[in-house]
């Protein structure tokens, strides 16, 4: 059984959440109380994701954000703010991971592709979330690493280096940010059985039984757990938890 809360009267604004984690975290906030913002590229699915909520009773809106983009980012945080009069958590979910490529191999555009969603995106999506967070004089921010924010993989060195440069985002604003009542920081997913990561799996990038033997729990998380940490770390529960990045993971950065 998952912990229950009470987010009853926040606002809570959500990138890549139109499926995967992103939609789990956004339907565990509307469960929770909270009026929640989707943002994401995809305006189809998007809309699809937010009607969901409100026909099932909550408050959603829909916004249709390209993450690089960060005029796009900081209208969706804006209008998130005018719809529903404040921002109090936020998880910023959207990104990609790219084709795996020997980093002798690997081009310019895609690692430029890859750091303007996975790295750049948090960063202006937390620029803009920490503007009305500091005008409150409250708030919290979860950020989306990676067990690749913690470790190397081959095949995999620009998409770990935007997840490791994700925790240096995190750690830098929580100790700015601290003071000021905000707190900062960063879940780590490991394997999680998402649309992404069935599409690597279809497309022979991922062995999911290599995966899930990589693990000490067998077999691949789900995104609602991911839903629950970055809940939790948006609680009354994690009050005195800024600057971490959590792993979620399995157990595979144990090892």
């Amino acid at each position: 059984m998952n912990p229950t809360y009470d987010f009853t009267g926040q606002v809570a604004f959500v990138t890549g959440a139109s499926s995967g984690m992103g939609l789990a975290t956004a339907r565990a906030f509307a469960e929770s109380g909270a009026a929640v913002s989707l943002a994401d590229i995809d305006e189809s699915a998007v809309n699809a994701s937010a009607k969901e909520l409100t026909d099932a009773g909550h408050r959603a809106l829909a916004l249709v954000c390209d993450v690089t983009d960060e005029e796009q980012v900081a209208a969706a945080v804006d209008r998130t703010v005018e719809a529903f009069g404040r921002l109090d958590m936020a998880y910023n979910n959207a990104g990609i991971m790219p084709p795996p490529t020997d980093a002798a191999d690997e081009s310019a555009a895609q690692f430029d592709r890859v750091n303007a969603i996975n790295l750049r995106g948090i960063w202006a999506s937390m620029k803009h979330e920490l503007r009305h967070m500091r005008a409150q004089g409250n708030g919290t921010i979860v950020n989306c690493s990676s067990l690749g924010g913690l470790v190397g993989n081959p095949g995999r060195a620009a998409y770990h280096a935007t997840k490791h440069g994700v925790i240096g985002l995190t750690k830098s604003a929580a100790l700015e940010y601290g003071p000021r009542g905000v707190r900062v920081n960063a879940v780590c997913p490991g394997t999680i059985a998402t649309p992404m990561v069935d599409a690597m799996v279809e497309g022979g990038e991922l062995d999911r039984a290599q995966a899930e033997a990589g693990q000490a729990i067998d077999r691949l998380g789900t995104a609602e757990e991911i839903a629950q940490a970055v809940l939790w770390l948006c609680s009354p529960g994690a009050s005195y938890v800024t600057g971490i990045a959590l792993p979620v993971d399995g157990g595979y950065t144990a090892r």
